[in-house]
């Protein structure tokens, strides 16, 4: 269940903007240094040291970088919906107070870190089954499951996208799918899903690759593998929607085994 379902990246100073994306986990976020700016559609939110933020799975959100002299260090969590409601006793949670101050909450998200770099897969589980009791009192309970976004006027764009995540894909070849001139498909779009049809496909691309690192994997390999015209451009698009490197995160997984 853990080893699936649960991960944390740290940033160090972090001086990359995130463009719009969502994710398809919570991302409980602890900050140690500098500010946070989150950019949801409706509302902006600023947190500052010793502050938690989270994000709902499917959040669409973006992180603009303030001032990239202030050195904005954070570590995340990203729990599956899956393990939140086996945390939960079977109940899914929403959260729409996405930032906490709370000192007891900051003590078990650093333990669960420890615990987890000190592969301890007990002890993860009892400090993760508390820090969500404690967070549980900013949240509501969830009657349906989170899904996807609403495409229901795309579903075969994004099935296609889907199915297809290594290919190489071009804005006509997308819009003639549903019969719209590109501009056309890709206002539409945009205001179905918040972000643009190559902002979005990026992100797939990203995130499925993401899942294929491990800590013997060939980064190069990847790279071609999902149609990035080498190493570099296929790192510098992972650092936009990661925040770090494939090689370090390659070498964060080394890290906790």
């Amino acid at each position: 269940m853990f080893v699936e379902n649960l991960e944390y990246i740290h940033f160090e100073k972090q001086t990359t903007d995130f463009p719009k994306h969502f994710h398809e986990t919570f991302c409980i976020s602890l900050i140690y240094n500098g500010i946070e700016q989150i950019e949801f559609d409706s509302k902006v939110l600023f947190s500052e040291e010793g502050s938690i933020t989270i994000t709902n799975p499917y959040d669409i959100h973006s992180n603009p970088i303030l001032d990239s002299s202030a050195q904005l260090t954070f570590d995340t969590l990203y729990l599956s919906s899956d393990l939140m409601r086996y945390l939960n006793n079977g109940k899914s949670l929403t959260f729409s107070t996405k930032k906490i101050n709370c000192p007891k909450a900051n003590y078990l998200f650093v333990a669960i870190t420890e615990a987890i770099d000190a592969n301890n897969p007990k002890n993860v589980e009892l400090l993760l089954r508390q820090f969500i009791q404690r967070l549980k009192r900013y949240s509501t309970e969830k009657d349906q499951e989170y899904s996807e976004l609403n495409l229901s006027c795309f579903s075969q764009v994004n099935d296609h996208i889907e199915s297809h995540i290594q290919d190489r894909f071009c804005l006509d070849e997308l819009a003639r799918m549903v019969n719209i001139n590109k501009f056309g498909f890709s206002k539409k779009f945009k205001a179905s899903t918040g972000m643009s049809p190559m902002n979005y496909v990026l992100m797939k691309k990203i995130f499925s690759s993401k899942k294929l690192i491990s800590s013997d994997s060939e980064l190069t390999e990847i790279a071609y593998q999902f149609n990035f015209s080498d190493l570099p451009h296929f790192s510098k698009t992972f650092k936009r929607y990661i925040g770090i490197s494939p090689q370090k995160y390659k070498e964060s997984i080394i890290g906790k085994h």
